[in-house]
Order: structure tokens, then sequence, then C-alpha cells
């Protein structure tokens, strides 16, 4: 069984506080270089660590409760020496990782994550240097025929051992089942794709003895895929089918 303590569910609560919401900036060190290479400035730690100090030494506290990092910078620190972390804690602003490590091909079409091998291991660290909570992701293509059963059962598991370990390390998992919106899928199509995705995970997620309360489960909103030629829903149809899904 997942350890079902107060930490984690003070954690989760304070993550899910009302008026506030969590800063995505897990960037990889590819991903910055790309931003940097168009600004003409070398892909080097130093210069890693000054464009973050720019997020994490901002007044976040007002309106983030957690902030996602990019492993390398748990370890970074302002110029005057203080931690990211310990800036972001001292605004109230939790610290949390990202700790999958990528896409693998799991059949011809789809995709299953890495990085359950040294999992457990890293979430120790991670704990140590500061973070409080984790995220991993797991992409699904849409289409007639997909996602198919086994590649969203494949995930789904992935996704429960992840939020397993992470709450065995005193960590609230973030799961992100994500369904991609490229395509030209109807809302209603990506609708009854997201209910199986998201059926899926919770019903493996429990099998793993997660405790779901300690627990944030990343969803997205219903909407058609990107190259989908059908008039375009309204935001209060969007935000309908949306409340919709969840509810199932």
């Amino acid at each position: 069984m997942a350890p079902d303590n107060a930490e984690l569910r003070n954690t989760a609560a304070r993550l899910a506080a009302t008026g506030k919401g969590l800063l995505a900036s897990d960037e990889s060190i590819g991903t910055i270089g790309k931003r940097f290479e168009k600004a003409g400035i070398a892909n080097t730690e130093e210069n890693r660590r000054r464009y973050r100090e720019n997020f994490y030494t901002a007044p976040l506290g007002h309106s983030i409760s957690g902030v996602i990092l990019f492993k390398e910078a748990l370890g970074q620190a302002a110029s005057n020496g203080t931690s990211f972390v310990q800036y972001l804690n001292k605004q109230g602003v939790l610290a949390g990782v990202k700790v999958d490590e990528g896409l693998t091909a799991f059949n011809s079409e789809e995709t299953v994550t890495n990085g359950l091998e040294h999992l457990e291991a890293n979430c120790h660290t991670y704990y140590r240097q500061g973070a409080r909570f984790t995220k991993w992701r797991a992409a699904l293509k849409v289409s007639d025929s997909l996602p198919s059963t086994a590649a969203a059962e494949a995930n789904a598991l992935q996704l429960a051992q992840y939020a397993a370990i992470s709450q065995a390390c005193n960590l609230v998992p973030i799961v992100e089942p994500e369904v991609l919106i490229d395509g030209d899928h109807t809302m209603a199509r990506f609708a009854e794709a997201s209910e199986q995705v998201i059926a899926c995970c919770v019903k493996c997620l429990k099998q793993q003895g997660v405790c779901l309360e300690a627990c944030l489960l990343k969803l997205q909103m219903i909407i058609p895929g990107v190259a989908c030629t059908a008039p375009q829903p309204t935001t209060q149809q969007i935000a309908k089918q949306t409340f919709e899904v969840m509810q199932r």
C-alpha cells in the first residue's frame, strides 16, 4: 500500500489551493538550447541557471502554488547563493520535478514512457533536494482506432507504478495521461478517448494502492483535433463536455 500520511495529503491540498495554479518550467536542456540558439546564446549550465533565475526569484506566491522544475534546476541557485528551491519555499511555493525520461515506441503508432527503472532512487534524491511533488507524462494518440486498448492499459499501468513509487518516497505524484490533440478527430471522439484513458488510469491507480487524495490527475479540455474541419465548438460547449467526461 502507498503511504497515506498527513504530509502527502497536505502537499496535495496546497498544490490544489483555490485561485492558484502550477507553473510548468521543466524545459529540458535541449528545449532551452533551441530558445537560446534563436537568441545567439550558448547553451551552457551557467546560462541556463541565469535564465531560470528570472523565473524562480520573481514574486510568484500570490498566484502559483507549485513549480515543476527540470532536475538540473533542483540543484541550482541564484546569483546570491540562495537555492531556487529556497526562493520558492519562502513564498509558500512548492518545488516539484519532472521524473519521466521521455517517450519510447510501444508499437508502430503508439508510445509508452521511459523512467521507471531508476525512479525510486531518483525520487529519494529529489526529496532531499527539496522537491515535494513529481510529474510523469504519457502521450496517447487519437484516431478512429486509437488509442488501442493495449496502449491505454500499458500507459495507465506505468502511470500508476510511478505514482506508487512517488508516494512511497513522500512525493505527491502528478499523473498526466495526455490525450494528444494532433489529428482530425471530432470533439465527440476526443471525449470517448479521454474517458477510456482516464478510466484505465483510475483503475490502475487503485490496483497499485495509490492514495488518490494525495495524487493529482492532470487532465485537459475536451476539444476537436487541430485538423478537424467541423465547425469549432463554443467555449461553453467545451466546458460542458469536459465536465461531463470528468464526472464519468
